[in-house]
């Protein structure tokens, strides 16, 4: 085999591996609001928190919620009846200040990798317990066979936090009984720059211990994207300090055995989850509306 063709297929391996590993995450055009905007909040897909729409079919839509500050605030947004080429709406009313959550439930998808790609792909993301159990039933020379769906939430800072009630930080550090869910025990816009922030990384509500988190922090300025890896301990809990207003991405990945009923399309059964919110200011101006 030529050198020119193993260069294209190694390519070729890349790009499936990394166009799989592809994060999904909720962004609005602004994390920090007013009381009573309306605000898109769309999903993107991409790498290095940079990415193009996710998706434009409500049919991948299981779950699109807006949780306010009090309780009785929600907005659901969930499709109720839709064909493959229907949009969904993400247009969110913003009313009350305090910190507000968006939630966003993708429906499963399959997909199949060549053995070596699946392996690249199972080392990229730190899914040790899949590459395991694959060495452990001597199956690293069978394709990957694939399960997966999406779970996303953002946080958004509506006023100013230093004149909101503490009550009002309740949305954002509750657990929405997601598959796998990141869930910050403080709220990020109340932090001075520097402070801790701890984040439980939740599987099935209970701790998600070892797994891998991506943390990826846009700077200002146009310099480049930070990004590092980081594991849960034993309470699924990571320690994350927050250098500047960010916006910050974090992501996760559990991949399991997949079910029986599902034993005859996939193998494996994958869940991705992602959270963004902005960090600290020491001067956070509000957009004037109009």
């Amino acid at each position: 085999m030529g050198k020119k063709l193993l260069l294209i297929l190694s390519g070729a391996s890349l790009l499936v591996t990394t166009a799989l590993a592809h994060e999904v995450w909720l962004e609005a055009p602004r994390f920090r609001l007013q009381p009573g905007e309306v605000v898109h909040v769309r999903a993107f897909v991409g790498a290095n928190f940079a990415g193009a729409p996710w998706t434009s079919k409500a049919a991948k839509v299981q779950r699109l919620r807006r949780f306010g500050p009090a309780p009785a605030d929600t907005a659901n947004l969930t499709p109720k009846n839709f064909t493959d080429t229907d949009t969904f709406r993400t247009g969110f009313t913003f009313a009350q200040p305090g910190t507000h959550v968006v939630v966003l439930q993708s429906t499963s998808s399959f997909i199949e990798l060549p053995a070596d790609q699946f392996t690249a792909y199972l080392r990229e993301e730190g899914l040790d317990y899949a590459l395991k159990l694959r060495q452990e039933n001597e199956e690293t020379a069978k394709p990957g066979r694939e399960v997966y769906s999406r779970c996303a939430k953002t946080l958004l800072q509506v006023g100013d936090p230093a004149l909101a009630p503490l009550a009002t930080d309740s949305a954002c550090r509750h657990n929405y009984g997601l598959p796998l869910e990141l869930v910050p025990e403080q709220n990020p816009y109340r932090l001075a720059a520097d402070k801790a922030l701890t984040v439980r990384v939740l599987r099935g509500g209970k701790p998600a211990f070892g797994a891998a988190v991506q943390v990826w922090q846009r700077q200002p300025g146009g310099l480049p994207t930070t990004h590092y890896t980081t594991r849960a301990n034993q309470s699924g809990r990571i320690l994350l300090r927050l250098s500047g207003p960010g916006p910050y991405l974090l992501a996760t990945v559990d991949m399991r055995p997949a079910p029986a009923r599902l034993r005859t399309r996939a193998d494996w059964q994958s869940t991705w989850a992602s959270l963004t919110f902005a960090g600290p200011a020491a001067a956070v101006r509000l957009p004037t509306k109009h």
